[in-house]
């Protein structure tokens, strides 16, 4: 036990005390004071040295239990998480997550730092201990090390099996084992597909603004890309109906509905149902990107547009936003023949998946490790986002508008104040936040002013640090300030 913990509780913090103690518990943490493993003091005896309140100090720790950093053990007490790497005395990460510990913090420490990503996972959340448990078990239950080697390009029967099973109690798809693929992430399925689907004078119609790595995908194998515009309830169906007319070499088309790329908006059932039906109509094949369907925070859950189409509908999705980005596992559902096609490609490639680390993955399915994570992450990122939208309604309120989304990991805020959105950005970098404007989503560059807000990877703390730039960068970028790189 860590008997003589000495936390400083920030007083000019306008934030609740309970939180104050989550903070000063999770910057000790990263200070390196507070090592993996070691045990807290109890909530009576840390009250008492900070004139607290227990119940307090019991939702502080019970705040950053939710964040992953503790974990409560019945009968034995508060710990720090076992997952956690060993931050070391005078980590880095300790200066950007708690700049009131060193004033002279510099701009370059906090450049490498601080990024509002594109929607990604936090690595820091990932479960680490359950994950190599099902490392350990999955080799045993190969019967190591036959298990390491060549195996089916389409991915372990484990998980394929699993993912199965999974998809079809949580999404509502029906299918056979042989009709899934598991990938190294979702943008390899959405390449091999690219690939599979290609023949030459081909279009594929998508979203604009959109995913840019799919145009990239698109054009990698050959296929010609056609701008559908984006409004608020995502892809314009009159918008793909008049392209159809003008332009008969389409023979397919992508989608984000769930959450569309970079908007955010959920595709409504109308409009999922005209998309199905122009599909049949004009002999399409729907693409259907769903990365992030994990993510639903609110409302009734919306199914795929693969469990009304699925002969229509080749369904890309992704293990990676669930468990962090550096976990490349992805995987596409598709006709039996066109999994086959793929297959052929990814043998050119890259031969097989990592077998061990799917195997790894199809027991957590099977234990519902993954289920207890994700509604884990759900929880912590429903807080992040909700956190986010007050920091930005409080710092930029006549600056940035946007809409809460009922999930996903990102908001989309527009600019509705006529800061151009590039400067903003610069001068963001200069200062060590790095957003990327809406441009950079649009295929001929001249996308809306807005901005694409992930922070499912930023805490609270960093939040704040990151909220606080942005409002710097938005004065600078007004005011015309140059700041040295």
């Amino acid at each position: 036990m860590v008997r003589n913990l000495t936390i400083e509780l920030d007083p000019r913090s306008p934030r609740p005390p309970y939180l104050k103690v989550a903070d000063a518990v999770i910057a000790a943490i990263e200070a390196g004071r507070l090592k993996p493993g070691s045990r807290l003091p109890g909530t009576r005896a840390l009250a008492k040295v900070l004139g607290l309140n227990r119940n307090t100090v019991d939702a502080g720790y019970q705040e950053a239990v939710a964040q992953g950093w503790l974990v409560a053990e019945p009968s034995r007490g508060t710990f720090v998480a076992r997952n956690l790497p060993d931050m070391g005395v005078g980590s880095p990460a300790v200066v950007e997550a708690n700049p009131q510990l060193n004033g002279s913090r510099t701009e370059e420490s906090a450049k490498s730092l601080l990024s509002f990503s594109d929607g990604a996972a936090d690595p820091r959340l990932l479960p680490t201990a359950a994950m190599a448990r099902a490392f350990r078990r999955g080799l045993i239950r190969k019967k190591a090390p036959s298990s390491l080697g060549y195996d089916d390009p389409r991915g372990t029967t484990a998980l394929r099996h699993a993912l199965r099973e999974h998809l079809a109690a949580e999404r509502g798809l029906s299918f056979a084992s042989h009709d899934l693929m598991v990938t190294r992430g979702s943008q390899m399925a959405l390449f091999l597909a690219a690939q599979a689907i290609a023949i030459p004078g081909m279009a594929v119609a998508v979203e604009n603004p959109g995913y840019p790595l799919a145009v990239t995908a698109f054009r990698a194998a050959g296929v010609r890309v056609v701008p559908i515009e984006v409004d608020e309830g995502g892809m314009s169906i009159d918008g793909l109906e008049g392209a159809l007319a003008r332009d008969l070499s389409i023979r397919a088309v992508y989608v984000t509905p769930h959450h569309q790329y970079p908007t955010t908006v959920t595709m409504g059932a109308s409009r999922r149902l005209r998309l199905i039906d122009l599909a049949r109509t004009a002999r399409l094949t729907i693409l259907e990107d769903d990365y992030d369907h994990d993510y639903r925070f609110e409302g009734a859950p919306v199914l795929p547009i693969a469990a009304r189409a699925p002969g229509e509908t080749v369904y890309i999705g992704s293990l990676s936003k669930l468990l962090a980005p550096g976990i490349r596992l992805g995987y596409v559902v598709a006709p039996p023949d066109l999994v086959s096609r793929m297959a052929v490609i990814r043998e050119a490639i890259d031969r097989q998946g990592d077998g061990p680390l799917e195997e790894a993955v199809a027991l957590m399915i099977e234990d519902s490790e993954l289920a207890r994570h994700a509604r884990k992450a759900r929880r912590i990122y429903h807080a992040r986002r909700d956190y986010l939208a007050a920091r930005l309604r409080s710092a930029l309120p006549g600056a940035l508008a946007f809409d809460i989304p009922r999930g996903g990991l990102a908001l989309w805020a527009r600019i509705v104040d006529g800061t151009d959105p590039e400067r903003w950005s610069k001068v963001a970098s200069e200062l060590g936040l790095s957003l990327t404007p809406a441009a950079q989503h649009s295929i001929d560059g001249l996308g809306p002013a807005a901005f694409r807000l992930g922070y499912a990877g930023l805490d609270e703390l960093e939040i704040d640090r990151a909220a606080e730039l942005l409002e710097r960068a938005h004065a600078a970028a007004r005011s015309g300030e140059q700041f040295a790189n």
